[in-house]
């Protein structure tokens, strides 16, 4: 395969990235209840690889002994030796395996489990699946406009109605007033004539089961937007944006304030203004779990420019009803009643038929055993279809646009959202369990075995998750042999090494760049990095590297992870001389 320069690369990848979102941003709204995609199957193995020739076959081994000779030079340094590496690299051109290092271990994946969850996502949703989002009254709406009884606020899963813009190009952007979609629904519902709602203002997030934090998810992680919980009415990413100024004067209290400006956070603010030049600003945010006050102290200088900081909103549900009320009433809606919300405790859904799986590949359960089936009763589980009176409504744009922003920027909270989207519309129910089942009879016709994984949420930041390299590759290679077909809008949420997203900033002025789309993954003493590359002689290959237990900062890690990719790129100086007799 001819390879273009890297500067015109780069080009002809971003126009056709371009060109190819703003196809899908065209396609017309519909109701996520009609957009379904046919059932995942296994597709047909690949065509038998023609025999390699004498010389050919040199010139492959050469160029694997040379880069195993590369890796293991690299992975023998004294800070990486320290560390637990897990390695596959495997031919997407002849299905060969390349190099592999504790490749069917287990190991955990930070976020690149978020490969599983949009690959599942793609597989059993397809790339056009629609959120519905509507605005409901469960009483009469008279000719006076007065509602007799109560205003809902419906969320099924939408996870941008907030200022995101869409389709990602390059970078992620957001643009003001942050709840804009909800302002237009408020518009619709005095469009339809509304004056006075007798009854309360509702924020339902009922369509998943309540279950805002999946096992393994650490406590300082629920402050802070990476930490956010699942809602099924989820605005505004589940965060307040909270910004620090200087007081007036040395002594006086840091100025703070809070976008979208709706009350709900009680502040006690112990942030004190001190001299000019007098430091770095230090200032330190507390929120127990549960807990609505947010104890902030610590010291701003006189002339500091300001400080932004992103915080998850403890029930997105209740804030989005009081969001949602203030903007009707400034609209001149009376409501006489109070903002609440509607949440599907566990305990509250039917119970489940559990069934013993009786396989003896399944995986063990933490107490021994089978894994147990879980079919929940999907007659009493919330979907589309209602029976109360629409008044507002929101279609969001098709579900690969939010696959690109998961895999891009490395979103958790719509990873997560997407996954138990997944388990109500394909799996048994609007659990987690049930989301988890759908995919992991997903993952059982890409060929992964149950003992080479386990998963408890879809976004790799439960310190529970573990994942085998293997099974990483698997699922690469299951993505790509459905191409043409979702496999090909798979690879375009991957960050390209050099251009965007999370790999925007590495791989500049290497082989690498503009060659590689890979999904990074971060946690304390974790690292991770998985997709596809290109070498310089024109092999298409899939890899997974991961890394835990190291002490290396974050970013000493991923440079020796980057030299991993860049010697699986750069396998052109491995190719022997050709004999000129």
């Amino acid at each position: 395969m001819k390879l273009l320069p890297a500067p015109l690369f780069f080009a002809a990848l971003t126009v056709c990235l371009y060109a190819s979102q703003q196809a899908i941003s065209q396609v017309p709204a519909q109701p996520a209840a009609t957009s379904a995609a046919a059932p995942a199957t296994t597709p047909p193995p690949p065509a038998a690889p023609r025999p390699e020739t004498t010389a050919q076959r040199a010139i492959r081994e050469a160029r694997t002994k040379a880069l195993v000779e590369r890796i293991n030079a690299l992975l023998m340094q004294p800070d990486a030796a320290r560390a637990f590496w897990g390695i596959e690299i495997s031919s997407l051109t002849n299905t060969r395996p390349v190099y592999e290092q504790n490749a069917d271990k287990l190991f955990m994946p930070a976020s690149n489990a978020k490969l599983f969850t949009t690959v599942t996502a793609l597989a059993l949703l397809g790339p056009d699946y629609r959120y519905h989002t509507t605005v409901e009254a469960t009483g009469k709406l008279d000719k006076q406009g007065e509602l007799h009884g109560d205003l809902k606020l419906v969320g099924r899963g939408d996870p941008n109605l907030s200022g995101r813009v869409l389709p990602y190009m390059q970078k992620t952007e957001r643009r003001a007033p942050h709840l804009l979609l909800l302002e237009q629904l408020a518009d619709q519902v005095v469009e339809k004539g509304v004056r006075q709602i007798d009854g309360d203002i509702i924020g339902d997030d009922s369509y998943f089961a309540f279950e805002r934090y999946p096992e393994g998810w650490a406590q300082d992680d629920l402050t802070w937007e990476y930490g956010a919980g699942v809602s099924a009415l989820t605005v505004n990413d589940n965060v307040l944006f909270i910004s620090f100024l200087p007081g007036a004067s040395v002594g006086e209290k840091a100025r703070i304030q809070f976008d979208p400006d709706i009350p709900y956070y009680e502040v006690n603010n112990l942030v004190t203004t001190t001299a000019v030049a007098s430091g770095p600003r230090k200032i330190s945010i507390d929120r127990q779990p549960g807990a609505r006050l947010l104890t902030i102290w610590g010291t701003v200088p006189l002339d500091d420019t300001g400080h932004n900081d992103a915080l998850a909103i403890e029930d997105p549900a209740d804030f989005a009803a009081r969001a949602f009320g203030a903007m009707l009433a400034r609209r001149g809606v009376v409501i006489k009643g109070k903002e609440r919300v509607a949440h599907a405790y566990l305990a509250d859904l039917p119970p489940p038929v559990v069934e013993a799986v009786k396989n003896e590949s399944a995986a063990a359960t933490p107490g021994g055993g089978p894994e147990p089936r879980i079919t929940l009763n999907r007659a009493s589980a919330p979907n589309n279809e209602t029976s109360n009176l629409v008044l507002a409504s929101h279609d969001s744009g098709p579900l690969i646009e939010d696959l690109q922003v998961i895999n891009k920027i490395s979103q958790n909270l719509h990873a997560e959202i997407t996954l138990r989207v997944v388990g109500h519309v394909k799996g048994a129910g609007p659990t987690l369990e049930a989301a988890l089942e759908a995919e992991r009879n997903l993952l059982a016709q890409a060929g992964i075995l149950p003992e080479e994984y386990v998963f408890f949420d879809g976004s790799g930041l439960s310190r529970q998750d573990l994942v085998s390299p293997r099974a990483i590759v698997k699922l690469l290679q299951f993505a790509d042999a459905h191409s043409p077909g979702w496999g090909v809008e798979f690879r375009r949420t991957l960050p390209i090494a050099g251009v965007d997203g999370t790999l925007a900033d590495r791989f500049k002025g290497t082989a690498a760049e503009g060659r590689v789309l890979a999904k990074t993954g971060a946690l304390s003493h974790v690292n991770s990095l998985s997709g596809y590359a290109e070498t310089l002689s024109g092999e298409r290959v899939a890899f997974a590297i991961i890394c835990n237990n190291h002490k290396l900062t974050s970013k000493g890690e991923v440079k020796v992870i980057d030299q991993i990719v860049q010697a699986i790129v750069d396998d052109a100086a491995a190719t022997p001389v050709e004999s000129k007799r």
